[in-house]
């Protein structure tokens, strides 16, 4: 019941954070106002209000498609974070930390650099898309030993993937300085950040990450079984192959989709499902969806700092996530070596 529970409070708090990072801003909206105007965005829901034309246009087109896109990214975030964790039966696994993040930003720089992103609309999520996949691959077949991913071997590959992506990818931005548009564009992707998302925005992430992520919480009970052990698994009539398999191209998927429309934003894959599992347990049939919601609920909350912190000036979200994931892993690493001294 109490896994259940935290399920609600998460919802509930992805319904008042979507009000109050929409309220919050450089312009001060009454709380009223905001929610009478989301409210009328829903179909048969439409009333008459005495709210600012302005307001209006400044939380439909500016803040709301935002906050929304920071809700899809963070949940893709955290749910391919858990089912990473799930997957190499290891905790430090994270879309980051494997090198996928940067896989999918190396991705979207050759897109931006070759011109690709600006005549196809999904150009962007494809290349990115294509970049995770392959920096995934590469620390799996690296890392794994005898169906085993070793945390050491893991780490390992992960920063040598991660690092050949970061070095590509300012190589590529060495070419482009020429052009300081692509060259700012690139900028973007490397340090992550929302400012400028708009609908089209939305539109190119949700209808790939939401199927997508559906079709990974089909495998919860997969997931479950697999931490047994392979052997177990087999046992028990699990492909186990095949599921790795899948689950692998569905992350990468949602991972490059989430760094086409936000850039590179690391350590949300680590944090959130690490909290939520020392709060629900290990099942990932309640794991996945928590995680999806709980980074649903941090990236806005993350990206409302970047925008009022130093106002008028704003914050990168990356840098932002990192100052929070940086400690966060370091703890890990710390607790590890404790326990494996024990």
């Amino acid at each position: 019941m109490k896994k259940y529970f935290v399920i609600l409070f998460l919802l509930f708090c992805s319904a008042l954070i979507l009000i109050a990072a929409t309220t919050l801003g450089s312009v001060s909206i009454p709380v009223k106002n905001t929610f009478w105007i989301l409210l009328n965005k829903f179909p048969f829901l439409s009333v008459e209000g005495t709210w600012p034309q302005a307001q209006e246009l400044i939380i439909t087109q500016v803040r709301l498609p935002r906050v929304l896109i920071a809700m899809i990214v963070g949940g893709a975030l955290g749910l391919s974070g858990a089912v990473m964790q799930g997957l190499f039966r290891n905790p430090m696994a994270d879309p980051s930390i494997i090198g996928a993040t940067s896989g999918g930003a190396l991705g979207a720089v050759l897109s931006i650099y070759l011109g690709w992103a600006a005549n196809y609309f999904y150009a962007l999520p494809a290349t990115a898309f294509l970049g995770a996949l392959t920096a995934t691959f590469l620390v799996y077949v690296i890392a794994s030993e005898h169906g085993k991913t070793p945390v050491d071997l893991l780490l390992l590959s992960g920063i040598a993937v991660g690092g050949l992506a970061v070095s590509l990818t300012a190589f590529i931005l060495s070419l482009a300085l020429h052009n300081w548009e692509i060259a700012r564009q690139i900028i973007f992707w490397t340090m992550g950040g929302l400012d400028g998302r708009s609908w089209p925005h939305v539109k190119m992430a949700y209808p790939i990450i939401v199927p997508a992520s559906c079709l990974i919480f089909a495998y919860a009970q997969d997931l479950n079984i697999m931490l047994f052990g392979e052997e177990s698994a087999h046992g028990l009539g699990v492909p186990v192959v095949w599921t790795r398999r899948i689950l692998l191209v569905l992350t990468a998927l949602i991972s490059g989709v989430s760094v086409s429309v936000s850039g590179a934003i690391g350590f949300v894959g680590l944090v959130i499902p690490h909290i939520m599992r020392f709060v629900i347990g290990p099942d990932h049939k309640i794991l996945l969806p928590a995680s999806f919601l709980a980074g649903a609920c941090f990236l806005p909350l993350a990206d409302l700092v970047c925008r009022t912190l130093i106002r008028p000036e704003e914050l990168r979200l990356g840098v932002v996530t990192a100052f929070v994931g940086g400690p966060f892993f370091i703890y890990l690493l710390i607790k590890r070596k404790r326990e494996g001294k024990a």
